[in-house]
């Protein structure tokens, strides 16, 4: 981030709610002034005069929770043109789609982005706070406050899950009826690594078709939420066309699923599903760490026919089975001998991540113990 600094005048940083966005840019800029747009004071201001809140950090700031001004983007703009010099401002938002369209507008060319998602497994391991076990992994998922604070996992979901419908829902949508929501966001929990239809989703939960589309529109801004899409090679096949839906963090969707406990996810029929989510999450975690957007999608036939992620490097597409069995059989490597056979000179070096410790390779595949995912592909 510090290489970003010397080559743009402001680093914008986006992320989830209590991901360490705000602990990340006032760590960096250590003897900067730091101003909070969440407080109705210091927003006021900001809406009011723009220009002679701007003139209060004349050697820059970190603004945090930018998207609750908008308007003030395009007199930054003018700012950090006429000053001239790089790594003035750190601006930091919580809403991805809303901060984005408006920093394209007016910081184009001017700003890098940095997503920040919650922890990485090599982060907890370097701070000594990995589980050995991956059932607790998943119930605790990996968001920096269960870990600095001395509360159950459980507890603290509940309080984030209402704070985050009472403030960022109220702000990004007109929506009067919150317990609906509510029940949306847990029907999307329950869907967790499987195609997106967002029909199906809307009938059950009672609301229109643009409604459902709309509201996981929400869930993605918010960086609860991402759709993995399918990748169109097409191996002379029919191919689904519809997304897949995962949460950024296990622990959030098991709490949404009403798992409370490590046990209860040994039993639920979802566990493979949420073990394939934490998967996938920690690869798109290792990916942003590295300054790197992911190129992620999956891949399946009308014939039943899958592999569970497609990873674009270069020329080659890297085929990625996961298995939540501790485990494997040889059933476990069928699906990617099947898509390196049709994939020919296209395929890149097959992986098999499992819920297992041990890390080998067998038949040409390579297979990784989940707690080397990040570092192993």
């Amino acid at each position: 981030m510090r290489n970003l600094l010397r080559g743009f005048p402001v680093v914008t940083i986006t992320g989830p709610r209590q991901s360490g966005k705000t602990t990340l840019a006032r760590a960096v800029f250590k003897n900067k002034p730091y101003a909070s747009l969440e407080e109705p004071d210091l927003r006021q201001a900001a809406k009011d005069d723009p220009r002679s809140f701007l003139a209060r950090f004349p050697q820059g700031a970190v603004l945090d929770e930018v998207q609750r001004c908008p308007e003030i983007l395009s007199y930054l703009q003018t700012r950090v043109d006429t000053d001239g010099r790089m790594g003035i401002y750190i601006l930091t938002g919580s809403q991805q789609f809303g901060l984005m369209s408006g920093i394209t507008q007016s910081l184009a060319g001017r700003t890098a982005f940095v997503e920040l998602l919650p922890f990485a497994m090599q982060e907890l391991a370097s701070a000594g706070k990995l589980s050995t076990n991956i059932d607790d992994m998943m119930l605790t998922g990996c968001y920096p406050p269960i870990y600095d604070r001395a509360l159950k996992a459980a507890d603290w979901y509940s309080a984030y899950v209402t704070a985050y419908i009472e403030r960022d829902v109220r702000q990004m949508l007109n929506i009067h009826e919150l317990e609906t929501f509510q029940r949306f966001v847990r029907l999307c929990a329950g869907r967790i690594g499987q195609l997106l239809n967002l029909s199906s989703l809307a009938t059950e939960c009672g609301i229109t078709h643009n409604t459902a589309k709309a509201w996981i529109s929400v869930l993605e801004a918010s960086y609860l939420v991402f759709l993995l899409r399918p990748h169109f090679v097409n191996f002379n096949k029919r191919l689904v066309k519809m997304p897949k839906l995962y949460f950024y963090d296990a622990g959030l969707a098991a709490w949404l699923l009403g798992i409370r406990t490590a046990e209860q996810i040994i039993t639920h029929p979802l566990r493979g599903s949420l073990f394939e989510t934490f998967i996938v999450s920690e690869l798109i975690k290792s990916r942003l760490n590295l300054g790197e957007k992911p190129s992620f999608f999956f891949w399946r036939d009308s014939n039943g026919n899958e592999v569970d992620l497609i990873i674009e490097q270069g020329i080659k597409l890297i085929p990625v089975e996961i298995k939540s069995g501790r485990t494997l059989t040889h059933e476990s490597f069928t699906g990617l001998e099947k898509w390196c056979a049709l994939a020919g000179e296209n395929a890149g070096a097959p992986a098999l991540i499992y819920a297992g410790d041990e890390s080998y390779t067998r038949k040409g595949i390579k297979v990784i113990g989940w707690k080397e995912c990040g570092k192993s592909i």
